[in-house]
């Protein structure tokens, strides 16, 4: 006998997973860090972490840090919905970007949302300058830069972790399935792309092929005085061919026709779209015209806003997007997500799985990832799935 599960039995599910790591993060004396698949419920356990450290003591204050305006709007309404609006007086939800400034101030306590963001050598001055009583940090996957896993290790001990099949299994989250199918460059394309990548490997091998990327860093940066002019210009070709070589695949025109292709035969979905790049992205945007709308840094605020409204209201069914959507975007009935812009980064590519998972009765959700055969980002896009249990490769 099939059994299928109601809303209300994943509320519950996910409560009883959600007590169960926020004790875990008790049990670390009210500092440690949460691990967790998109669509668990990170969230719900950083409000009632710090909305209960603050019913506690009416003299505590919070501090909640997360990487985008739009978290911060979001987590507003999370403390709403959980029933600690009473305490938002006491709370500030800063973005990184603003809160690595603070110093000297003392928090009873902090929730790190999205902390692998905030772990950069500029952003987590706010952990080096600033104290708290209790923190608790939120990510989906540890952070890859060991560097960084050992800094938020350090000052928060991972103490849950979920991972993305592991939620599936539990039924937390809607099953799905990633499948990669590959594109074709033009003639030109071709040869732009074997152009750049000839000019990376003949600069690789003036830098030394096993260690060109560390090298051309130190050259370009603290070795400049040092360096040959010859190695100066290995370097700065270096690079220059690697933004080449990613252009050229970022922007392949067979990604243009392969999603006009799956949007036609997906009539009824709703999907969300991540390209390469800005330009890209309006580009995409434009192969299926009237059926999409654009949510990206160049977008005003107010842009954002209504393109946002007229995907979740169904007026538009597709919303075309480059990094801005990776967090913290929740439309459940979305169900399927084409991805034209790849990164090795296996976190980024969990990140945007978790946007169309997020449970719904008898919903799969599907990631079709367009990649350039036999080129980096066919490499990149088997680095980015590996943790992952359900792929496909066409």
């Amino acid at each position: 006998m099939e059994v299928h599960l109601t809303k209300t039995d994943i509320y519950r599910k996910k409560d009883m997973e959600q007590r169960k790591a926020l004790n875990a993060w008790a049990s670390e004396g009210f500092e440690g860090t949460i691990i967790a698949a998109t669509g668990m419920g990170k969230s719900r356990c950083g409000v009632i972490a710090v909305g209960k450290t603050l019913d506690e003591d009416p003299k505590a204050n919070g501090i909640v840090l997360v990487p985008t305006n739009q978290l911060q709007d979001q987590f507003e309404e999370e403390f709403k919905k959980w029933g600690y609006d009473h305490v938002l007086p006491r709370v500030d939800i800063i973005c990184y970007q603003s809160a690595w400034k603070f110093a000297g101030e003392h928090y009873t306590a902090v929730a790190a949302d999205e902390v692998h963001l905030g772990l950069s050598p500029e952003h987590r001055k706010f952990f080096e300058n600033n104290t708290w009583d209790r923190l608790i940090c939120m990510t989906a996957t540890p952070p890859e830069e060991i560097e960084y896993q050992e800094i938020l290790f350090e000052m928060a001990p991972m103490a849950y972790q979920l991972t993305l099949d592991e939620a599936v299994s539990k039924g937390l989250v809607s099953p799905y399935q990633v499948i990669c199918k590959k594109v074709e460059l033009s003639d030109v394309e071709k040869e732009d792309y074997k152009k750049a990548n000839n000019g990376f490997v003949r600069a690789k091998y003036l830098l030394g092929q096993f260690d060109a990327f560390d090298r051309a860093k130190f050259i370009l940066g603290p070795g400049k005085k040092q360096a040959s002019s010859q190695e100066t210009m290995a370097a700065v070709q270096f690079y220059r061919n690697i933004r080449a070589r990613k252009k050229v695949v970022d922007h392949a025109s067979g990604k243009l026709g392969a999603l006009r292709d799956i949007v036609e035969d997906n009539e009824d979905s709703k999907i969300l779209v991540f390209g390469g790049s800005n330009d890209f992205t309006d580009m995409l945007a434009s192969a299926v015209q009237e059926d999409s709308v654009i949510f990206h840094s160049r977008k005003t605020k107010k842009q954002k806003e209504a393109a946002l409204k007229a995907f979740k209201d169904g007026t538009k069914r597709v919303l075309c997007s480059t990094k801005a959507l990776n967090q913290g975007f929740d439309v459940p009935d979305a169900s399927l997500a084409v991805i034209c812009g790849l990164t090795s980064k296996s976190l980024t590519m969990i990140q945007r799985v978790g946007r169309i998972i997020r449970f719904q009765p008898g919903k799969t959700g599907k990631i079709i990832c367009l990649y350039v055969a036999d080129s980096q980002e066919e490499k990149w896009l088997k680095a980015s799935v590996k943790n992952l249990d359900n792929v496909v490769w066409e």
